[in-house]
């Protein structure tokens, strides 16, 4: 994703961003952890482990911040939350199926496929896009529309959701903030779904904790991520 891709969403505090070309993801992520230089990933699993087992699902259905951009793989958020759940006592295994650069309207091309894909139907599905909208200055009743439908899939499906929200920032204009700001709690009133109002709160004004484009939190700032957020994923994650 290129340095405007969510560069909006993180303008109030990290505006230095500005035309700056950032530099692409290259070779594996490991050779472009969390953005710095090269460091070694660990898979997390020695060998000879067995395979843990889990008994229900979620499916981190996103993009780029889904998808760990330039992190290891046990380094994107919903690898962190599995171990975070884990350590709850929880034996859910969290699914990535972030893709970076993916807008709402592409999100929705994918979703049915990657749903049928799955073993069996998630116990929940965290919605996690928009932010590339932003780049592309699609109007938020587009954005808004696609969001629509990939929560009317999900619900016709019996899925819950949790909706990650996003924030356009005020140099958009006041008209498009307040069209776009209102899309996340409107359709988590609509659908019955679970909100996150602004996933990325608690990282967006804080540099140390994101990556040198300026965009993507750090392997830090995941993890800062999802200790604000895992008590509203279980507390979305149906009982049993």
């Amino acid at each position: 994703m290129k340095c405007r891709g969510l560069a909006v969403v993180m303008a109030l505090a990290v505006a230095a961003c500005g035309s700056e070309p950032t530099p692409q993801p290259s070779g594996s992520p490991s050779e472009a952890a969390s953005g710095q230089e090269a460091i070694r990933c660990f898979t997390g699993k020695l060998e000879g482990e067995p395979a843990p087992t889990y008994d229900r699902s979620i499916l981190a259905f996103g993009d780029s911040l889904f998808a760990g951009y330039r992190l290891c793989p046990e380094q994107g958020y919903p690898e962190q939350l599995q171990v975070v759940l884990g350590r709850r006592g929880l034996r859910v295994r969290v699914v990535d199926a972030g893709v970076s650069g993916d807008t709402s309207a592409a999100g929705l091309q994918r979703l049915k496929f990657v749903l049928d894909a799955q073993e069996t139907p998630p116990d929940l599905v965290m919605v996690e896009l928009g932010g590339n909208d932003l780049l592309r200055g699609i109007s938020p009743a587009q954005t808004r529309e696609n969001l629509t439908a990939i929560l009317t899939e999900l619900q016709k499906r019996r899925i819950p959701v949790l909706l990650m929200g996003m924030r356009a920032p005020p140099n958009l204009g006041e008209a498009y903030v307040a069209e776009f700001d209102a899309i996340y709690p409107a359709l988590a009133k609509q659908f019955g779904a679970k909100l996150v109002p602004f996933f990325l709160e608690p990282v967006y004004d804080k540099p140390a904790l994101i990556q040198q484009d300026r965009i993507h939190p750090t392997a830090e700032g995941i993890a800062t991520i999802v200790a604000a957020t895992v008590d509203q994923v279980t507390g979305a994650l149906p009982a049993r």
